[in-house]
């Protein structure tokens, strides 16, 4: 969970970079723009997708590679385009389900910011009743979390 975390603030910083491109590129003045919002949310899925996918295939995010996390399919082999796109798709169930109750039944975001947490401890409890341990959008993936040996120093 703390490399969820470290890669969280990563990707602050991604999405902040990629929001003013989008901004600027579109002319957008204003994140509550209802026209172009949802557009912005969209690019963001892509850009989130193209920087994931990317360093799965390589092995690791920035993230892992500070934990010394390495991410490989249930053989040890690295990661096709294809499975880690799928992993990515997959991992979102972490964040979905409460967020769509925001717009589909009109849950305030208080309550929609208290269901997320909520959501994300039971999906990481219910990591433990995996067989392996392993988070279920990697079960699902064919793909697993393995701890690398960091680099020697000399």
């Amino acid at each position: 969970m703390a490399c969820w975390l470290y890669e969280g603030m990563l990707l602050f910083a991604v999405a902040m970079t990629a929001g003013w491109l989008f901004s600027a590129l579109s002319q957008m003045r204003n994140a509550m723009d209802e026209t172009r919002r949802p557009l912005l949310l969209a690019y963001l899925f892509v850009v989130f997708g193209v920087y994931f996918v990317w360093f799965w295939c390589k092995g690791q995010t920035l993230g892992m590679k500070t934990w010394n996390i390495r991410i490989v399919d249930r053989q040890g082999r690295p990661l096709t385009q294809s499975r880690a796109f799928l992993r990515y798709i997959l991992s979102w169930v972490w964040l979905l389900p409460p967020l769509a109750l925001h717009p589909l039944l009109g849950v305030p975001v208080v309550e929609t910011m208290v269901l997320l947490l909520g959501w994300i401890a039971v999906w990481a409890v219910l990591a433990r009743f995996h067989p392996d341990r392993q988070f279920w959008h990697d079960a699902w993936a064919g793909t697993r979390l393995i701890t690398s040996k960091p680099m020697s120093r000399r």
